[in-house]
């Protein structure tokens, strides 16, 4: 089995088998392309079948002098996870990166905007252009919903629920849940829909995308980190922030003002609680706040 087929036929495991996004699977098989390189570098010919502990553990060696740790854990695990493929294929017997470390990482903590911060962005939207109103649209949706960028960009006409005051979210994996939306944030896009949107000319199969390009089709993920971009730069904002940042944001204000972890999961469309829990130790206030509240010697 040569490297191609093996990442052939590893893709349709990811899509099939275990229903991952486009956006997962290419980073799989991203990290399995730097290690075939690597191999291409050193003219070596060995198959995913054949390859040792020891040129593994080499890649690994080559890997950490060029990328942070987390990209290095990162990559070691998206090639754990193809060559337990293979095991399970029946292609090996063993998978050569079980006794491979990762290096050891500390929680990372999400980066946040203040309510202050997240209104200055919305109000240095230029709405006097067309794409104004949209963005607005957008950024309200990103924070007032708690959306990963993918599924903002995907998000359709259909999936609007707005006299039930509920959205139908696409998420990983194809799985779908259902988000709470706010007056404010149907508002914004009702204006949108009804007053941009209504008037342009939409490109066949983009009929049902909410967010359109100037050409009429769906907004790309590039875009809506662009958009982000230019706003903190007009307002003069340090901080480096991304469409994933309103996510954090979204989670965070909702844990300070008492919202109960579960329901935050169940938002954002988390599987694991422990993922969720994560927010618990963006703001130490709150839980001071908790004990102040609730513990009897106080």
């Amino acid at each position: 089995m040569n490297w191609d087929r093996a990442l052939n036929d590893y893709r349709h495991y990811l899509k099939i088998e275990r229903g991952l996004s486009e956006n997962t699977i290419q980073n799989y098989q991203r990290d399995v392309k730097k290690l075939h390189q690597f191999l291409i570098s050193l003219q070596n010919t060995e198959g995913p079948v054949s390859i040792e502990k020891e040129i593994l553990s080499q890649f690994v060696y080559e890997l950490g002098k060029t990328v942070s740790a987390r990209s290095q854990a990162r990559i070691i695990s998206g090639l754990n996870s193809f060559f337990s493929y293979l095991v399970f294929e029946d292609y090996r017997s063993e998978n050569p990166m079980e006794l491979i470390e990762s290096p050891k990482l500390g929680r990372k903590l999400p980066d946040t905007l203040s309510i202050e911060e997240i209104n200055d962005l919305i109000m240095a939207i230029d709405l006097s252009k067309p794409e104004g109103e949209r963005n607005r649209a957008i950024l309200e949706t990103l924070y007032g919903c708690g959306l990963r960028v993918s599924e903002l960009i995907n998000l359709r006409i259909s999936d609007l629920f707005f006299e039930e005051d509920f959205i139908k979210v696409t998420g990983k994996g194809d799985k779908q849940r259902f988000v709470p939306i706010s007056p404010l944030n149907k508002k914004y896009i009702g204006i949108y829909r009804h007053q941009v949107r209504v008037h342009q000319k939409v490109q066949k199969g983009s009929e049902d995308i909410l967010f359109l390009n100037r050409r009429g089709k769906g907004l790309s993920r590039a875009m809506i980190f662009t958009i982000i971009r230019q706003l903190a730069e007009k307002i003069g904002l340090k901080k480096i922030i991304s469409p994933h940042t309103f996510r954090h944001s979204f989670a965070t204000h909702l844990l300070e003002n008492g919202a109960d972890l579960r329901a935050i999961q169940q938002m954002l469309g988390h599987e694991s609680i422990t993922t969720t829990e994560i927010y618990m130790h963006v703001d130490r206030t709150h839980l001071a706040q908790v004990m102040e509240q609730y513990h009897p010697r106080n």
